[in-house]
């Protein structure tokens, strides 16, 4: 159990936990909510150490394992998957010890060690865990220095994954995945068999794979049963239960005090006076829950609207330089009130696909046909670093509105939730919820009539991303939306186009049927279920010449299709997306081929006993 005792934690005299407790039971997966800045990474630090609280603490079991996403992504030389089999410490001490240890007693105990935490299938576990969160074979063998900075903090967080800690902590591990990786993480934090506890935003990560939810509100933590929905559900009936309690006790002040008021100068009176007095100085008051009000999106909507279709690819192909093309073959249709979500795992070419619609890119072969006065606003998280840091949201909204006074310019940026003193602040020292505004404020500004927002939602919190929903359903120009969150996806699109295989095709399902497409292969499985039924024949016993031929033929025939079967499960495992996508049904299906091999040799076995008898007939 992961206990939490009455924390206390300043920053810079600002408060951030006063007096929290909470008891995190042992193997739940517990999810850490609350606004931006109310200190959940703090607490994250404060559990593992890396802060010293002003008064109380954190304690997990004597001898439990903690552990978290290295704070510095691998770099080195190493291996993706060296750097992964690392992140199991106790693996790597007890195959140390296990070259010097010279007592036959701590060798078995080591080696009985080894075994329960599958040491020596390391390697293929932690190609699953990287195959699961985007990693190709041949990236998994080379160095992590030929990474990037996004790249290098999933094989951080599969390094984490890997050690299996009793208590595992998490802070927005979704930020540097795609949709595909973040629905496999859903996966195996749900079947994670400790503790886990995960700061997010992801609606549908905290519905699909935590069993609890910790707010951190008003510098407390208060533990709910149940998944995110359910946690707003109880919390919205608790601040209407407090609002009433709080009117109630209202009025019950204001009686008491008028009371004082009235009598506290007579003396018949004023015992009883003094009596209400005392009585009001110890009625605590009931803290108002609700939360403050999250400052809007705007998004102007077009003034001329463009008659259909908006944008137009016949046989479209794009890439980069004299490279060869990283989409081709592209005819699709964009009109003016689309609603699109790119899905495909990174590397796919969803960026380049954006590039190409906001004219980054131009096409290579094919054609791309819009109006020319088509204009698009485009959103990417890349652009946080571009904002210069000296400059403020004050002298970007100047740059955009030379011919407004003071007050309009103002009134602008007050309304996206930037007032005068966060308008007169200097990028550098805004958080990332508030540059993504930013952001968002210079996308918009002219009012396109496309908006390509790629990964719109990192940064934010729940109900800002609440708000940006709203913002983008109020929104009557065309959106084409790339993001890892389903909750937005969901909310917000209602045409899916799957960049994959070198093109982009439109998907038609929804979303519960791409999940689908990524975590399971049906007709793997359906071929795979039916050489379950395969058994093992018995010995036979004696018989005629002509029983003896016949039953050589009838294994034969069975050494046939186990053989058919086994080729069936070779393509199966031979598609390395499966260690991936479903981990579990890999490691059954390679149990399954062990076991069809070795029917196979009983048959072949069988076989040859049964030839030599017809031989010597």
């Amino acid at each position: 159990m992961l206990l939490i005792n009455d924390l206390t934690y300043r920053i810079g005299g600002r408060i951030l936990l006063e007096g929290a407790s909470a008891s995190l039971p042992t193997g739940h997966k517990v999810g850490l909510v609350g606004r931006n800045g109310t200190g959940k990474s703090t607490l994250l630090k404060l559990i593992l150490g890396d802060l010293v609280p002003e008064s109380g603490g954190a304690s997990i079991p004597r001898n439990a394992r903690i552990g978290t996403v290295a704070q510095e992504a691998p770099g080195g030389k190493e291996t993706l998957l060296e750097v992964v089999m690392a992140g199991d410490i106790e693996r790597g001490e007890l195959l140390a010890e296990a070259e010097t240890a010279t007592d036959p007693t701590r060798i078995a105990e080591i080696q009985v060690r080894l075994a329960d935490i599958e040491a020596y299938s390391a390697e293929s576990r932690a190609a699953v865990i990287l195959a699961g969160l985007g990693f190709t074979e041949e990236v998994m063998n080379g160095p992590c220095s030929a990474l990037s900075g996004g790249w290098r903090m999933r094989v951080a967080l599969a390094a984490a994954l890997f050690g299996a800690p009793d208590v595992l902590l998490l802070d927005e591990p979704t930020n540097y995945l795609d949709l595909e990786g973040t629905i496999w993480l859903q996966s195996y934090i749900r079947d994670y068999p400790h503790t886990i506890l995960l700061v997010s935003h992801d609606r549908d990560l905290l519905n699909v794979s935590v069993d609890a939810i910790l707010h951190l509100d008003q510098f407390k933590l208060t533990l709910y049963q149940g998944n995110y929905d359910n946690f707003e559900n109880q919390r919205r009936e608790k601040q209407a239960l407090n609002s009433k309690m709080k009117k109630k006790q209202d009025d019950q002040r204001a009686h008491m005090q008028a009371f004082v008021d009235r009598f506290k100068a007579k003396a018949s009176k004023a015992r009883q006076a003094q009596s209400r007095m005392k009585a009001l100085a110890k009625l605590e008051p009931i803290a108002d829950m609700v939360e403050g009000a999250v400052a809007p999106f705007i998004f102007p909507n077009p003034e001329k609207a463009i008659a259909p279709p908006l944008v137009g690819w016949d046989k479209a192909a794009v890439g980069y330089g004299d490279n060869p093309p990283v989409l081709k073959n592209i005819t699709l249709r964009m009109d003016p009130d689309d609603r699109i979500a790119l899905l495909g795992s990174n590397g796919n070419g969803k960026s380049t696909f954006a590039k190409l619609l906001c004219g980054k890119l131009k096409p290579m072969l094919g054609e791309m046909n819009h109006p020319s006065r088509l204009s698009i606003g485009y959103f990417a998280q890349h652009q946080l670093d571009e904002l210069t840091e000296d400059r403020t949201p004050y002298e970007y909204a100047s740059e955009l509105m030379p011919d407004e006074t003071v007050a309009r310019r103002r009134a602008k940026l007050g309304a996206v939730g930037f007032g005068a003193h966060l308008a007169d602040s200097k990028c550098s020292i805004l958080s990332g919820g508030e540059k993504a505004r930013l952001l968002f404020f210079l996308a918009t500004f002219h009012a396109p009539h496309v908006l390509v927002m790629d990964e719109p939602t990192n940064h934010l919190d729940i109900d800002s991303r609440e708000a940006l929903i709203m913002a983008i359903n109020e929104y009557e120009g065309a959106v084409v939306l790339i993001s890892h969150d389903r909750h937005i996806i969901e909310t917000c699109v209602d045409r899916l186009w799957l960049v994959h295989g070198g093109t982009v095709k439109a998907f038609d399902g929804d979303m519960d049927e791409y999940t689908d497409l990524v975590l399971g292969r049906q007709k793997a499985v359906r071929k795979a279920e039916k050489i379950v039924e395969a058994s093992a024949a018995p010995k036979m016993p004696r018989m005629s010449s002509q029983d003896l031929k016949k039953k050589t033929q009838e294994l034969e025939i069975k050494i046939m299709k186990s053989k058919d079967q086994l080729k069936v499960l070779d393509q199966v495992l031979a598609d390395h997306t499966i260690y991936a996508e479903e981990p579990k049904k890999a490691a059954d299906y390679g149990k399954l081929r062990a076991k069809i091999a070795k029917q196979v040799d009983e048959f072949e076995t069988q076989w040859l006993e049964l030839s030599e008898a017809v031989a010597h007939g």
